[in-house]
């Protein structure tokens, strides 16, 4: 980077923190509450929690995760952001109405609510080494590898920078994570079109975007399916019609719609606004694929042509020269012109240290919240637990930055894909979650012990399926798509798959519980359900369609 990009890059950074703690002193006197605190209750606007959903999701794990499984597997990745937008629909409409409707602020709270506190002290647990183990350490190592890769710094000492400014933005709160978090958004996505054109232009040889797209699509047709069919070696990462009707769902609805994580940014506002920011962030999603995935699939293009420097990509593994899907971005970002390349470093950065500050600023919430004050200190003031909050946060970082250090390598380097890492262990709790939320909220009947069997059974089916092909042939279940063999001949079950196959499970199991234990006179604690909640404005429902829409659109172009 050149000493001109340098200096945007400092001015950016200046100029958000300036922002961040205008925020923080114009708001500062509602510090004391601890709602404000976790939530900045009532003070988000619909774009600022739109926005705010957007820079905390397309973090490290998308920018170069899914940049570089759109390097390795094509355009079919983007379903995780497609599904995603017509996901969000949802939340929007069934989800946050019985959130708001029960004055529900953390999901272990309302699993304390609708089921008992055994069932919400095990999941905040679960959360929290799901959180920090998953997500912090994932974040911390993709953005440290994309950060190190653009500027030539040590790896680990990009870490420590990461972790480090992230803490100073989550130490102001949820409301100054949200602001700050749209401004991040709107460079991420202005720096991510201009990628986009000169990647393809590059293709086009001097002739345009659309030149490059297609001669890009012509010679790359490989990369242009979205969905792939038993032969093909990445049907283990998505397999086939099961993105459509099976595992996908659980992923994207445990997701969107039972992740502290990201329901945190719409439970501190009303039930209107938080539909519109949900909204304004489908339709974000539709375009991260066209500036992350199809960038990604430029630079393989540019890659396998060797018109770019390929010992950007390349690193030496059991004495071959492989490529690292997960330095792709980097990659991408090295071809972008001075001072835009200083705008592109800088809004990734931001929006790297936004998402650790809100991952952090969740797992400060469910420990103070759900565990401390629960469990230790009932009595604690608002001063106590923000104060609580804030050591949480300190201290989850901490630990992020040692699991990254010592894991990373192992866990997502030597050419594996960052973002399939993040969605196959965070499978191995969603599907016994998702189970237990959507029961939860949609059947009355359901018990606090049918929780348990799927919190804790779900994740013992998961580790049992994970780990069968090791002890079982599976080969029978190649003919119905539920096992493929890999590289050596062992058929394995694609963890999509898997989580359907725990999903059903768990659901089945909840039934039957909840049945036998209904008619030993168990009452259960439903929520407050009013079929006039899921109603929603003329507006949102025209947007809804616009979504459907291109997804129908998209999907028929590509399949």
């Amino acid at each position: 980077m050149l000493q001109f990009d340098w200096i945007i890059v400092l001015l950016y950074f200046i100029l958000v923190s300036l922002y961040g703690y205008w925020i923080y002193q114009r708001k500062k006197k509602a510090e004391a509450s601890s709602a404000d605190f976790f939530l900045a209750e009532g003070s988000l606007t619909w774009w600022a929690i739109g926005a705010s959903l957007i820079a905390s999701n397309i973090s490290a794990e998308q920018m170069t995760g899914m940049s570089g499984s759109g390097f390795q597997l094509g355009l079919a990745i983007s379903s995780y952001e497609w599904m995603a937008a017509l996901t969000l629909i949802i939340v929007a409409v069934f989800f946050m109405p019985v959130y708001l409707k029960n004055k529900i602020f953390t999901m272990p709270q309302y699993l304390n609510q609708r089921y008992n506190g055994k069932v919400a002290i095990i999941m905040a647990v679960f959360w929290l080494l799901l959180y920090i183990v998953v997500n912090l350490l994932s974040i911390l190592y993709l953005g440290a590898v994309a950060i190190a890769g653009i500027t030539g710094w040590n790896f680990t000492l990009c870490v420590f920078l990461l972790a480090i400014f992230s803490v100073f933005i989550a130490l102001g709160g949820m409301k100054v994570v949200g602001y700050t978090s749209a401004i991040q958004v709107f460079f991420l996505v202005l720096s991510g079109f201009i990628a986009l054109y000169i990647s393809l232009n590059m293709i086009g040889n001097g002739s345009g975007m659309v030149k490059g797209f297609t001669i890009l699509h012509a010679e790359a047709k490989d990369h242009f399916h979205m969905i792939f069919d038993k032969k093909s070696p990445f049907y283990a990462d998505l397999p086939g019609i099961s993105v459509l009707i099976g595992g996908m769902w659980i992923a994207n609805l445990n997701y969107w719609g039972c992740n502290q994580y990201i329901t945190q940014r719409a439970l501190g506002a009303s039930l209107p606004v938080a539909r519109k920011g949900l909204l304004f962030a489908a339709f974000l999603k539709m375009l991260m694929p066209v500036i992350i995935v199809v960038p990604g699939i430029a630079i393989y293009y540019l890659y396998q042509h060797n018109m770019i420097d390929n010992s950007l990509i390349n690193i030496t593994k059991n004495g071959q020269l492989i490529a690292d899907s997960n330095k792709a971005y980097p990659a991408l970002l090295k071809l972008l012109p001075a001072g835009v390349k200083g705008v592109t470093v800088a809004a990734f950065a931001a929006t790297v240290i936004a998402s650790l500050a809100a991952k952090v600023n969740s797992i400060s919430t469910i420990f103070t919240l759900d565990i401390y004050k629960k469990v230790y200190n009932a009595e604690a003031s608002e001063q106590k637990l923000v104060n609580i909050g804030k050591v949480a946060i300190i201290v989850s970082t901490i630990i992020g930055i040692i699991l990254t250090l010592q894991l990373g390598d192992a866990l997502m380097g030597e050419g594996k894909q960052g973002f399939q890492y993040i969605q196959e262990y965070t499978g191995f709790v969603s599907p016994g979650i998702f189970a237990m939320f959507l029961l939860g909220f949609f059947w009355k009947k359901s018990t606090s012990n049918a929780a348990l069997f799927a919190t804790i059974g779900g994740f013992l089916f998961s580790v049992i399926l994970k780990f069968l092909p090791g002890m079982v042939n599976l080969e029978a279940l190649y003919a119905i798509g539920f096992a493929v063999p890999d590289a050596q001949g062992v058929y394995q079950i694609p963890f999509l798959d898997r989580m359907t196959i725990v999903f059903v499970l768990c659901v089945i199991g909840m039934i039957i519980i909840s049945i036998i234990e209904n008619k030993r006179g168990v009452q259960p604690n439903g929520l407050v359900i009013d079929a006039k909640m899921f109603r929603t404005s003329t507006g949102f429902a025209v947007g809804s369609l616009i979504i459907i829409g291109l997804l129908v659109a998209l999907y028929t172009a590509f399949w």
